[in-house]
């Protein structure tokens, strides 16, 4: 049984260690989209979850139906815990990684190291930690898989848009402007002044206008805000027109 890679918008991002100039992040998938693929893949009916308690550790146990021996096909794995909510992250951790047991994201264990510069500004002093601002995010824009399924290329944006990590290349902090996609519609990239202005409506929090960015950052493939910076102007003027 083959389970088909992971797409942009399923994967996410954590700094694993930061200091004052730099973070090291790693990629990491929600059980969601374990849940997603395997409804595509094998069918909603015909997968189930289970969860047991073993010397105080909770396991999760993922069973797939076998139409052919006519029996479920169960494999398992072990959780740990979430800094915030300790059953639910057990609960959690153990599903996802029972589902890397069935090869369901395992394409993350072949990540490359993931540096990403951070300026002065993006981070701030916790007693004698170093953290990143809860306005400063980062996620996968592109990834690509060779034969073997091992990431080949990868990249990463931050909120504005700006590209943060390009597997291979030094990206300096602070980045530079993600280049449009060729397969996008329209050539122009979006201008300043209107990907401003449609984040602007965002942090607003205006419900209409966020509801169509967001629809039409979905369509396109795109996992946040930061996919504004990634449409081309002709399509940000449509969504402005949209929103007046």
């Amino acid at each position: 049984m083959e389970f088909r890679k992971l797409k942009t918008t399923e994967i996410e991002t954590r700094a694993q260690s930061i200091k004052d100039n730099g973070a090291v992040f790693l990629l990491y998938k929600d059980a969601r989209a374990d849940m997603k693929i395997l409804d595509e893949t094998v069918g909603v009916e015909n997968w189930q979850r289970s969860h047991n308690v073993v010397n105080g550790n909770l396991f999760c146990t993922v069973s797939i139906w076998d139409s052919d021996k006519e029996q479920w096909i169960s494999k398992e794995d072990v959780g740990t815990e979430s800094r915030t909510e300790k059953e639910k992250g057990q609960a959690s951790d153990s599903f996802k990684r029972a589902c890397f047991n069935w090869g369901i994201g395992r394409e993350l264990y072949t990540s490359p190291f993931i540096w990403i510069n951070l300026q002065n500004k993006e981070t701030y002093k916790s007693g004698s930690s170093t953290r990143i601002k809860s306005s400063v995010n980062f996620e996968v824009s592109s990834i690509d898989y060779d034969d073997e399924g091992h990431i080949k290329d990868l990249e990463i944006i931050d909120q504005d848009g700006n590209l943060r990590f390009k597997q291979g290349e030094y990206i300096p902090a602070g980045g530079k402007k993600k280049k449009k996609s060729s397969t996008s519609t329209g050539s122009e990239e979006i201008s300043q002044s209107t990907a401003t202005t449609l984040k602007d409506y965002v942090a607003a929090d205006d419900k209409k206008a966020k509801s169509i960015i967001q629809a039409k950052l979905q369509k396109e493939g795109y996992n946040g805000w930061g996919g504004i910076f990634k449409l081309t102007e002709e399509e940000g003027k449509n969504l402005l027109g949209k929103i007046a």
